[in-house]
């Protein structure tokens, strides 16, 4: 591909429906509309009811066509947007007489990456149009209005900006050493130092949660045969996804499930019955269910409080690694022991006594679930993913290691130097600083036509 080419898609999803979207951007755009219609395009951004045309003079579709000039569009060249009917062969059909006209069938991301390349956006704003597209939640589409908007953007312009200033500082302390005022000894430049570390850390802070509503939760459902585990997941889902018998082992195979709890996104699965057996089917569900465990970002271990099952026994058998953040107890069937639903300690380990088939306690292990993520929803959270993490860890990373130059050292080259790399793992973020293969990366997974 190259900036003088014009490139085509369609931008509805294929298939049955009203309005069917194609999408034109580059130097040629208007040319080839015109050809297309063979009549003179409407005013910019004024809709004109047209019709499609190929090579003979023959009608494809009719509707409108719209015309946004270089550089008032989405990726500041000349666009055309034709709607048509929606349909996948009259779609297609005008999609090839596009192509034929000169168009290029567009890549995926293509007209975002052309955006951000223009100036029209930078990286975060581009992500969050995918985001939004793939929200699974309201409160992850908000954020990602929110990020499109450039709430990230600024949050992250505005620690670039006390980074650059401290780099200006440490540098003119370095470049005039004949200064009678030792600007490294001061205390000055530690103190904005500082002041850059907390202000990368709140934006941390809000980024996790803006990952979380963006990749959700992986909670796994393990226990022995019986134990209730499908009626728990039906329980959470809300409707009745696994089926639920009396005979141990109905469920053989692994079972997912995607539900949002107080706004989280979540992927429930439910596990095939965790014990010795003979039978061949039920030996691959338990291999199966083993591969989930160590996958889950938190394990709820299932047991029945009619039995005289250890629940922790059931788990030093069961995982042989006992891990306090990521395994949470559920004690089942509180109502048939006379229980009460509760949350509490079990050596250490938390647990939560409930009843899954009366549903009840099931706010208490909603609201642990949530904690255990750390899931504290603001309506300034916005959406964030693990790259925009790995930057500001990377970043933060620099940061101490120009403290320890700084107060250790008084090495003020190589705190330069730190100061440099983390400005540069934080510009990452926006795309100031970014590699060609990481760009192919982010905007090869949206949909083609965006």
């Amino acid at each position: 591909m190259t900036p003088t080419t014009t490139i085509a898609a369609i931008a509805t999803p294929q298939g049955r429906g009203g309005v069917g979207v194609i999408r034109l951007s580059g130097p040629n755009a208007f040319a080839i509309a015109e050809a297309l219609t063979s009549k003179p395009l409407p005013a910019p951004r004024m809709a004109a009811f047209r019709q499609f045309c190929d090579a003979q003079g023959e009608v494809i579709d009719e509707g409108l066509i719209l015309c946004f000039p270089a550089p008032h569009s989405f990726t500041g060249e000349q666009v055309v947007e034709v709607q048509g009917h929606g349909g996948v062969v009259v779609q297609n059909a005008l999609l090839t007489r596009l192509l034929s006209l000169g168009a290029t069938a567009a890549r995926a991301g293509e007209f975002s990456l052309r955006a951000f390349e223009n100036g029209k956006m930078d990286l975060v704003q581009a992500e969050a149009i995918s985001d939004l597209i793939d929200a699974s939640s309201q409160a992850a589409a908000r954020s990602a209005v929110r990020s499109l908007q450039g709430a990230f953007s600024a949050r992250v312009n505005a620690v670039l900006e006390q980074l650059i200033h401290l780099r200006l500082h440490v540098e003119a302390a370095i470049d005039f050493p004949e200064e009678e005022i030792d600007f490294l000894a001061d205390g000055r430049i530690l103190t904005l130092l500082e002041q850059v570390q907390e202000a990368v850390a709140q934006v941390q802070k809000s980024a996790k949660q803006g990952q979380l509503l963006r990749e959700g939760l992986q909670v796994v459902i393990a226990g022995k045969p019986n134990a209730g585990k499908s009626s728990l997941l039906n329980a959470l889902a809300g409707v009745d996804r696994a089926i639920v018998t009396d005979i141990a082992g109905t469920t053989r195979d692994v079972l997912h499930e995607k539900i949002t709890l107080n706004g989280l996104p979540i992927t429930l699965t439910d596990t095939a019955g965790l014990r010795e057996t003979g039978d061949i089917v039920e030996q691959e569900g338990i291999k199966r269910a083993y591969k989930e465990i160590e996958q889950a970002d938190l394990l709820l271990l299932v047991y029945d409080l009619t039995t005289d099952d250890d629940p922790l026994a059931l788990a030093d058998g069961f995982f042989h690694q006992l891990d306090h953040k990521r395994l949470l107890l559920i004690a089942n069937k509180a109502d048939l022991a006379g229980q009460t639903p509760q949350q509490d300690e079990l050596n250490g380990f938390r647990r939560i006594v409930l009843s899954a088939r009366q549903e009840s306690g099931l706010e208490t292990l909603i609201q642990a679930i949530s904690a255990h993520a750390g899931y504290q929803p603001e309506e300034t959270t916005f959406i964030a993913r693990t790259r925009h993490l790995d930057a500001m860890m990377r970043c933060q990373q620099h940061l101490a290691d120009a403290r320890v130059q700084l107060v250790e050292f008084y090495a003020g080259e190589l705190m330069a130097e730190a100061l440099r790399l983390a400005q540069n793992a934080l510009s990452e973020i926006t795309g100031e600083f970014s590699a060609d293969d990481l760009l192919g990366k982010i905007f090869g997974s949206f949909c083609i036509g965006k």
